[in-house]
């Protein structure tokens, strides 16, 4: 069931996701070449006290961590270590979560550590730019699908490919709700988009082929060939004037 939410709690989410945006943004100035994903965890962790809010992933469905964090061929999901150090040309995705006052936020950002070549940093824009375009067709009356399609068109164009395992989804009062947002489809399917609809819309974009595999720690999801892996997410609310992106500063 989708659940429409007031203008009362697409507040609350907001206020929720306006947290997942700034610790995004500090997170994002932490990344450099040396730094431990679990030195990442740890400073997040320390901006969650300080805002007062709850980190949505830690336990959820038995994630050990708070933050995900993958690195290059890492898709979504990886687990932050002392082991895993960042050095110059890799790329990192942050995907973090937040619970406040009874209401989850959920965002994602991919950043390039230092330097990287032209290809690398061309999907992680082109990652960025679906994210943007998918949410210009968040409109009420739109169906779920024209999201999914815009954003599919893109990257293909690009010359990239979008993940077929994990999609966006639903949001409000429980992490994940209905409806599913894939990252690929047919315009015109799916459920109609409604005003009080709260949709968090991630693109997973890989440089080669969509085909991902789980790895031995149950979690982490990497490309199946290896290739680099970009990752953005923005949780938004469907209004009468558009959509809203709520993890925005």
């Amino acid at each position: 069931m989708i659940i429409l939410k007031s203008p009362a709690e697409i507040q609350k989410i907001e206020a929720a996701c306006i947290i997942v945006a700034e610790i995004l943004e500090n997170l994002r100035s932490f990344v450099r070449a040396g730094v431990s994903t679990a030195e990442l965890e740890a400073y997040a962790d320390s901006q969650f006290k300080q805002k007062k809010a709850i980190p949505a992933f830690k336990g959820y469905r038995g994630y050990p961590s708070s933050v995900c964090i993958s690195v290059n061929d890492q898709v979504v999901h990886g687990i932050p270590s002392h082991s895993t150090r960042l050095e110059n040309g890799d790329i990192v995705s942050i995907d973090l979560g937040t619970f406040l006052d009874g209401f989850y936020g959920d965002g994602a950002i991919t950043v390039a550590v230092g330097q990287v070549d032209e290809d690398t940093a061309r999907l992680v824009e082109s990652t960025e730019n679906a994210l943007s375009i998918g949410i210009e067709k968040a409109l009420a009356g739109n169906r779920v699908s024209d999201i999914s399609s815009a954003i599919q068109q893109y990257i293909e164009s690009q010359g990239f490919s979008v993940v077929r395992a994990f999609v966006g989804h639903g949001i409000g009062r429980s992490l994940h709700e209905e409806p599913h947002v894939p990252n690929f489809g047919i315009p015109g399917r799916g459920p109609r988009l409604k005003e009080g609809m709260t949709l968090a819309i991630e693109p997973m974009v890989n440089a080669g082929g969509s085909d991902i595999n789980i790895l031995a720690d149950g979690w982490t999801a990497v490309t199946a060939d290896g290739s680099l892996s970009a990752h953005f997410e923005h949780t938004i609310a469907i209004t009468k004037n558009g959509p809203k992106i709520l993890t925005k500063i």
